[in-house]
């Protein structure tokens, strides 16, 4: 169904961008009956609710005409719930009503607030803004709300869950009372009906079929795991679904900051969002996420409010959520104009039980199973190496030349040996993990029986100077030692971790390379030197302090 009738200079916008035909927000918001009227609309996140109200809001604001008149006190505000989203709004509708004429102002914690009253006092048609700033604003009469022909409320719901009721009806008790309000939320509780209720007049309430509901194009599945691996789990999902960009949630700021770290040290371009940053710090992890510099976001849910990540195909749940609704929040992320996305929720036994409720409040059938396994991973690496730009890609003469000069001196099995390393040397290594195989709705899944490992043979012992007092811990170390001294997992053999050291065993014909690879890459304070004797005999496990059952418990 194509657009409606629709202002000549918002028609040219649309088309400018691409767009042939309206979501279903869209749709519903542009129906001859909502004509004027005071609006309640639940549309999830990425519905495309940006451009909806701001077609909504076209006949209030430009009338007959085809071009705003000057810039002077605003006729429309738009509040939403974080800063991130109030500049997404903004420039949402300054490319929408760019070809109208109009001035757009964004006022959002953060920023300057002087320059802010600049562009105010300058004029505006339009001022998108967070509460505490639009109030803030308003107190100091920078600015001038009895112009304003309509209000928008963006995500009230997530407003309310903030706070920031008390700025909300401060706001709406400045503005004219024959405004429009548009309201738009995720969720419909009885505190956003309640605000409605107060603050509108008639409104017309639309529920868009299938939007109160789990985004359809979200694919959910629930990976059963043991508790301490949750962060090899992480990897592994991300190695197994390999997305543009993906968004790892955690419920606290620690568990962020040491969730990035850990995805760091194992090789991937890996940012966090919490609460602690400030906003330069926030702006540059997303413009490293937006521009391809970075692949994976860590965040809580509160930093994550509002961002827009193009090209997020993989969402994953490293906690579960508090609630369905934080969950399809979080998910909502991904599965976007028309493309598909994937939510992992990573799912313990003693969280089983609220994992399921959690699904059936959403309206969620998952599909459950083990964590993705290490050999699984492999044979996806395969497959993507066969069809990775260094296979296919045209060779050219100079490739070729050069290619024949290292057939002249080299095997071609050598040189195929060379390119898998070097495609390997591009990813992280994937971790073994364990499916506990706990119960679930659908019944009991079977343990995966671990592969035998084959005998390891001729090896050459090295020593690693941090040990038990640096908290070392061979799930850290062994994706450590085989990215920085170019080795896989199946070339490091036994690990024994001693009080102020480790020693580790590397299969004989990786050794060397092990040595001359390690010191040259990653930080000079972890250094390894090979144990004398070359094929030195297997160090004796350290012996744990021995527990003393008699000791006084105090």
């Amino acid at each position: 169904m194509p657009f409606p009738a629709l202002p000549a200079p918002l028609a040219k916008a649309l088309a400018d961008r691409g767009y042939e035909d309206p979501t279903p927000v869209q749709a519903a918001v542009l129906e001859p009956e909502t004509e004027g009227r005071d609006l309640v609309v639940s549309a999830q996140t990425g519905s495309g609710k940006t451009v909806a109200y701001g077609l909504a809001l076209a006949r209030t604001l430009l009338g007959d005409a085809e071009m705003l008149p000057a810039p002077g006190a605003p006729l429309a505000l738009v509040i939403a719930p974080t800063r991130e989203l109030a500049l997404q709004v903004h420039r949402e509708l300054s490319w929408l009503y760019g070809p109208a004429g109009a001035r757009v102002v964004s006022c959002v914690g953060g920023m300057d607030p002087r320059r802010e009253s600049r562009w105010l006092a300058d004029g505006a048609h339009i001022v998108v803004g967070t509460p505490g700033r639009l109030r803030d604003h308003l107190e100091r009469r920078n600015l001038d709300p009895t112009a304003l022909r309509a209000a928008v409320l963006d995500e009230a719901d997530e407003m309310l869950d903030l706070g920031f009721r008390e700025d909300l009806e401060f706001i709406l008790g400045t503005t004219p009372a024959e405004r429009r309000t548009l309201l738009f939320s995720a969720t419909l509780p009885k505190a956003i009906v309640a605000l409605a209720e107060a603050y509108q007049r008639d409104a017309m309430r639309i529920a868009v079929v299938g939007e109160t509901k789990a985004h359809a194009d979200i694919e959910y599945r629930a990976f059963r795991i043991l508790p301490r691996e949750t962060e090899l789990v992480v990897v592994n999902t991300l190695r197994q679904i390999e997305a543009r960009t993906a968004i790892v949630f955690c419920n606290t700021r620690n568990s962020v900051r040491h969730l990035q770290a850990v995805l760091t040290e194992r090789g991937f371009q890996a940012v966090a969002l919490s609460g602690e940053l400030g906003q330069g710090e926030r702006n540059a992890a997303l413009q490293a996420l937006r521009d391809g510099r970075a692949r994976v976001c860590v965040a809580t849910d509160v930093a994550a409010r509002g961002i827009d990540l193009p090209g997020l195909g993989l969402v994953i749940h490293a906690e579960l959520p508090n609630d369905a609704e934080v969950m399809q929040h979080r998910s909502g992320r991904t599965g976007r104009a028309g493309r598909k996305g994937i939510s992992v929720l990573l799912v313990p036994p003693s969280r089983r039980r609220r994992a399921e409720e959690l699904m059936v409040r959403a309206n969620v059938v998952p599909v459950w199973s083990g964590p993705p396994p290490a050999d699984e991973i492999r044979a996806l690496d395969h497959d993507r190496l066969l069809q990775d730009p260094l296979v296919t890609d045209e060779v050219s003469d100079e490739d070729r030349a050069m290619a024949q000069s290292l057939l002249a001196q080299r095997s071609a099995e050598d040189i195929a040996a060379a390119l898998v390393r070097a495609y390997r040397a591009r990813m992280p290594s994937p971790e073994e993990v364990t499916d506990p195989g706990f119960t679930t709705g659908r019944g009991v899944a079977p343990k995966r029986e671990a592969a035998p490992r084959a005998p390891f043979g001729s090896s050459v012992w090295f020593r690693l100077n941090v040990g038990r007092r640096d908290n070392a811990d061979p799930r850290r170390l062994l994706p450590m030692l085989c990215r920085r001294g170019d080795v896989t997992r199946e070339e490091i053999g036994a690990i024994r971790i001693f009080d102020r050291e480790t020693k580790f065993e590397v299969r004989g014909g990786a050794a060397e390379r092990f040595a001359h690879t390690f010191p040259r890459t990653g930080p000079a304070d972890l250094q390894v030197e090979a144990l004398a004797g070359g094929e030195a005999e297997v160090p004796p496990r350290p012996r744990q302090p021995r527990r003393n059952n008699n000791a006084r418990r105090g």
